[in-house]
């Protein structure tokens, strides 16, 4: 085992059984019989462990997912709904450490600071998705609209975590569910649709107003 990885099991261990983090770098590696140095050379704060950790198992997934013989054949919406649903598998590794991450760094209107590193990581992949959504016609381009298509993403990824950190059903199977409604919605109001055609057809109108006046002279 690497020292990095020694630090990071260490660290876990740690907070699930004391609910709280080490009072000190300098106490925290004394019990793991490792100079107080090499804390310094892979991690800055016992912050920067819990955003790695999130960061890679976002990554983790990522990999996993793009390696799926069906990937190349998935539609946009059925690539975020593949990611949600292997994160989930993800995290369940993890889900003590993930419960008590989120709970101790909370954020009401805000990304919780534990979240930093992933939310670049994701808004990354969503942009990927949402361009070739927009290419092959799948997703409508709206003006002004059409780069808050991440955002709204971000927001599910925000939902969807905290309703699973909170689902107490067997499997979870009301994230499942919360992750197919959630996304689907999402990807439908991404989606063109007879709003659309309104709204084009009132620059028609809009474009042509001159047209129609000298008709009605």
């Amino acid at each position: 085992m690497t020292t990095a990885q020694q630090i990071k099991n260490g660290y876990i261990d740690y907070v699930l059984t004391h609910d709280e983090q080490p009072k000190s770098v300098y106490s925290f590696v004394k019990k793991l019989k490792i100079p107080e140095a090499e804390f310094y050379q892979f991690y800055a704060s016992f912050e920067s462990i819990e955003k790695l950790i999130w960061a890679d198992l976002t990554v983790e997934t990522l990999d996993t997912i793009r390696q799926q013989e069906v990937w190349a054949q998935y539609s946009s919406r059925d690539r975020m709904l593949s990611f949600f649903y292997s994160y989930v598998e993800v995290l369940k590794r993890q889900r003590s450490f993930i419960v008590y991450s989120l709970r101790q760094h909370s954020a009401k209107f805000a990304t919780p600071a534990v979240l930093s590193g992933v939310k670049p990581i994701f808004e990354n992949f969503a942009e990927e998705l949402i361009s070739e959504g927009l290419e092959s016609g799948e997703l409508a381009d709206r003006k002004f609209l059409t780069k808050r298509y991440k955002d709204a993403l971000w927001i599910q990824f925000a939902f969807i975590i905290n309703f699973w950190v909170n689902d107490d059903s067997i499997g979870f199977e009301k994230t499942d569910e919360a992750i197919e409604k959630g996304i689907n919605v999402t990807f439908d109001l991404f989606q063109r649709s007879p709003l659309d055609n309104l709204v084009e057809y009132g620059k028609f109108l809009s474009r042509n107003g001159g047209f129609t006046e000298k008709m009605r002279k």
